[in-house]
């Protein structure tokens, strides 16, 4: 197919600079992939997202990567300068970690606390103010099913998106007048090279039964795909998308309204 170049197609982000943090793999991989088909400049905030660069970029896309610690904000509000103009901002680095209140360390609590909540605060302590200047932006939180319900085992991570949650609301309360849309989402769980690590890491051995049984957990029967949670963003991030601000969305495979 050959696309006509001046023709506006939908969820065009054509002159959109997007910033996705943890970007080089997983959701957020998928996502810059997906916004750079699209027409948007991807910034990538991550350890390592070489791989995803040079994948933009060989297909004649604009991306461009940043080495940085989301917890640190001085490093981050280093990089959005750098960068200098933020259409969108994807809320997406996290870590996540196996534990009930009274086995999760303080250190542990503190790491998760660190990345999944200061970092998301810190990106958009950065990237807010230049939206408000130019009056429009778009922000996407990516939240967790486990921010709506009680997962086994997952005490701080549920605290972290749980949070994310409560910051979407909260931002797009205040912004609304400023032009700026927030939205979260929350997915279940998502077949992704840091699932497969997870799993290793945490049933050593186990590995096939414990992917069976992530997978059965959806009523759906498997797991979702990062193609499926970053079409939903793409969708939320695009003027296709402007009446809607201050939303989550769960994409779940039907874990919570059929499983509870």
């Amino acid at each position: 197919m050959v696309l006509d170049s001046k023709k506006k197609y939908m969820f065009d982000l054509t002159g959109k600079t997007a910033l996705i943090t943890g970007g080089g793999s997983g959701i957020g991989k998928e996502t810059a992939l997906l916004f750079a088909k699209h027409g948007a400049e991807v910034c990538i905030i991550d350890l390592n997202a070489t791989d995803a660069v040079n994948e933009i970029t060989a297909a004649g896309g604009k991306a461009r990567s940043f080495a940085c610690d989301v917890s640190n904000q001085q490093q981050v509000h280093h990089v959005v300068e750098e960068i200098g103009k933020v259409d969108i901002l994807i809320n997406n680095a996290g870590i996540a970690h196996i534990g009930k209140a009274d086995t999760t360390s303080e250190e542990d609590f503190d790491k998760v606390y660190r990345v999944n909540v200061k970092g998301s605060y810190n990106c958009l302590h950065a990237v807010l103010p230049l939206m408000v200047n130019q009056k429009s932006g778009v922000i996407l939180n990516v939240s967790s099913i486990a921010a709506v319900v009680g997962i086994t085992d997952r005490f701080a991570y549920s605290m972290s998106k749980g949070a994310i949650q409560a910051m979407t609301f909260s931002v797009a309360r205040d912004y609304v007048n400023e032009g700026i849309r927030c939205n979260c989402i929350c997915p279940a769980r998502v077949f992704t090279p840091f699932v497969e690590n997870f799993v290793a890491k945490n049933y050593p051995g186990k590995e096939p039964e414990m992917i069976e049984k992530l997978s059965k957990s959806q009523p759906i029967g498997r797991m979702g795909t990062t193609a499926e949670i970053a079409t939903l963003i793409l969708y939320l991030c695009s003027n296709e998308a402007s009446f809607i601000t201050g939303c989550d969305y769960a994409i779940d495979g039907g874990f919570i309204k059929i499983n509870n």
